[in-house]
């Protein structure tokens, strides 16, 4: 993250192992670096938490990032976040990340709620967490996002319809 937020792609790509695009240096993805290293600095327990660059098939091709916006929280809600690059969307891959998301999050004892923040304008990723039993429990201000639609499932009950 620290030479994506520096602007090296190639330098990131080879510690990655992996070819990363110009969309991991786009201003929105170093602004989401910065923070979560800043994250990371202040409790490095945080890192397998953060964001992966979402790969798929044998030839490794990155096609955006995911992770979880921090560890579970004291009742044990985890928050996902996902950002496919514009030349993959409509393809099926956020439908494919958010389901390894909503995997790994089962697979932890700790974390009993997933929850997903999305714009009321994002058309797509509403449509994305549609058919995975996720309940909208309300609304919320970002100060980076604006109005968020805030949804919540039970961790151990997200098998996509």
């Amino acid at each position: 993250m620290s030479a994506l937020l520096d602007g090296d792609l190639s330098g990131a790509s080879r510690m990655a192992g992996v070819s990363l695009s110009e969309y991991f240096v786009t201003d929105r993805a170093r602004w989401l670096w910065q923070f979560r290293l800043d994250q990371m600095a202040a409790d490095p327990g945080r890192a397998r938490w953060m964001v992966r660059q979402a790969v798929v098939g044998d030839k490794g091709r990155v096609v955006g990032h995911a992770g979880f916006h921090g560890p579970p929280d004291e009742s044990g809600m985890v928050e996902i976040g996902y950002s496919i690059a514009p030349d993959f969307r409509r393809q099926g891959y956020a439908r494919s990340t958010l389901i390894e998301l909503l995997r790994r999050a089962a697979a932890e004892t700790s974390v009993t709620t997933v929850r997903a923040t999305i714009s009321p304008d994002n058309v797509a990723s509403l449509a994305t967490i549609a058919g995975f039993g996720f309940v909208e429990a309300g609304e919320q201000w970002d100060e980076e996002d604006g109005l968020e639609l805030v949804f919540e499932v039970p961790a151990r009950r997200v098998s996509p319809a």
